[in-house]
């Protein structure tokens, strides 16, 4: 451990961050110009965790508003992703080696943490993936698993000069298909409209309030694994 470093986080919605606090002391509100800021103290490290929207766009806004206010020593994308890996599951921490953003591979650090976690290539695209078939295309680039905000934080790290890391939790398999249609759902802050969501949902309310009922589960499973990875790492 490096003691009183400080690490800045990144994430989309504050609800990545449920897992962590349980684990820190001092937790605080944090009056940044983004959506959602908190700092917390864990065994001798300062976090700051700051939410502010899918897409490499907002969390790389993020970064910047971070780097700001706090001068990390480094920082984190972390928060929720999908799978690729088939042998990948629900709640499984996956640790990046390096990001896909379209044509470009970005350099990341791995944490020196326990080694219960999937380590592998994260693609870092701008929608989520909303099908099987989309995921298995993604797959055959070499990614082990999706997201959308990582490659911003990765650019505003590299810009400065600091370490970066990448660590997710998994909330949907490879094999599995979104019935509510998720990118049409996502409103141009960056967040998931309530609205939205059930609207799509109605379209096939049989089976789209069961899927809703389904992410919330696997949204609060990987959250605490998340946390509790996240706790432990040394970055």
């Amino acid at each position: 451990m490096v003691s009183g470093q400080r690490v800045l986080l990144v994430a989309a919605e504050p609800r990545e961050f449920d897992g962590l606090p349980r684990h820190c002391s001092n937790v605080s509100q944090l009056s940044w110009p983004v959506y959602w800021a908190k700092s917390a103290e864990c065994d001798g490290r300062q976090f700051f965790m700051v939410a502010n929207g899918a897409g490499a766009a907002f969390a790389g806004k993020a970064a910047e508003v971070g780097w700001e206010a706090c001068r990390p020593d480094a920082m984190v994308s972390m928060g929720f992703c999908g799978a690729l890996d088939p042998a990948l599951q629900i709640g499984d921490v996956f640790v990046a080696t390096a990001v896909d953003a379209g044509e470009r591979r970005l350099a990341v650090r791995v944490p020196q943490s326990a080694p219960n976690c999937a380590q592998g290539i994260l693609a870092s695209i701008d929608r989520v993936a909303q099908t099987a078939a989309e995921k298995q295309r993604l797959r055959d680039t070499g990614a082990s698993a999706v997201e959308m905000e990582a490659a911003g934080v990765a650019a505003s790290a590299r810009a400065r000069g600091i370490p970066f890391f990448c660590v997710k939790s998994v909330t949907d398999t490879a094999a599995q298909s979104f019935v509510i249609d998720l990118n049409q759902a996502l409103l141009s802050d960056g967040h998931f409209g309530t609205i939205n969501l059930l609207t799509s949902a109605l379209r096939n309310p049989g089976k789209a309030f069961p899927e809703l009922f389904r992410l919330r589960r696997s949204c609060l499973t990987a959250a605490r694994t998340l946390g509790e990875f996240i706790a432990g790492c040394r970055f």
